[in-house]
């Protein structure tokens, strides 16, 4: 049964890809503001597939940790593809700050930095880090919150990442609270995965971290809320071959 699901979910998947890529390309010229709202749309879509075609429901706790208006610095964990989703909806035009590589992809990449989307150059070094300060200054400006993913990748449940310290120099220099948010993502849809399991995908935020705080008390903060505090990601549910939830009624 998991196998179908996820066969059905990978197809309607690719053919929304398909399809509202179609409508972006037709946007682009014309409307390129109104990119993002197409994509608000079809994450909106994506994430109805999951829980109708594979019974993976999504749970948020802590939204009211968001602004309701104008610009705010999400420092997301980031497990899975649907982190890349979950913004979208919670908050009003999002500019992600995203690997450069993802400019890459077929139908979506180039469609990415019209929608106000960050790149950042990974090896790029000084310069790199500059021009994503202006970038991300530019969408504060703007009124945009700003998500950022400081594990840099996806980084399997159970496991804990690296956290880069850009998300440091954003803090600062934008002078905007720092929301964490935790997740139990990938143990629903992992990295490259082709299942997708049932269960109850978790999003949890945090009051914003206090202002002030040096780089390492950041740093060290955040990984608490991500790996301390957050969902369960217990390490047994990382090891190859498990599969959450699967006595979910479905």
């Amino acid at each position: 049964m998991i196998l179908l699901r996820s066969l059905a979910f990978n197809v309607v998947m690719l053919l929304s890809v398909l399809g509202y890529g179609l409508l972006g390309y037709v946007l682009k010229p014309f409307r390129p503001d109104r990119l993002v709202d197409l994509g608000t749309a079809w994450a909106g879509f994506v994430i109805a597939a999951l829980r109708v075609i594979c019974g993976v429901e999504v749970d948020v706790t802590g939204a009211d940790f968001l602004p309701a208006t104008g610009p705010a610095l999400i420092a997301a964990q980031h497990q899975s593809a649907f982190d890349t989703l979950i913004w979208l909806r919670l908050v009003h035009r999002p500019a992600y700050v995203l690997k450069r590589e993802l400019l890459r992809l077929p139908v979506i990449g180039p469609l990415l930095v019209p929608c106000g989307f960050i790149p950042v150059d990974r090896d790029g070094g000084t310069a790199a880090l500059r021009k994503m300060l202006t970038d991300c200054r530019a969408a504060a400006a703007a009124g945009r919150p700003i998500v950022i993913f400081p594990e840099g990748t996806r980084v399997a449940p159970g496991q804990r990442g690296a956290l880069q310290p850009g998300v440091v120099a954003l803090a600062k220099m934008l002078n905007l609270p720092v929301i964490p948010a935790a997740t139990n993502s990938g143990r629903f849809w992992g990295r490259q995965a082709f299942h997708k399991y049932p269960g109850t995908l978790r999003v949890r935020l945090f009051p914003a971290l206090a202002g002030g705080a040096t780089r390492a008390e950041l740093l060290s903060q955040l990984e608490r809320s991500f790996y301390d505090e957050g969902v369960d990601n217990s390490v047994e549910n990382a090891v190859p071959g498990f599969q959450p939830d699967q006595n979910k009624s479905l």
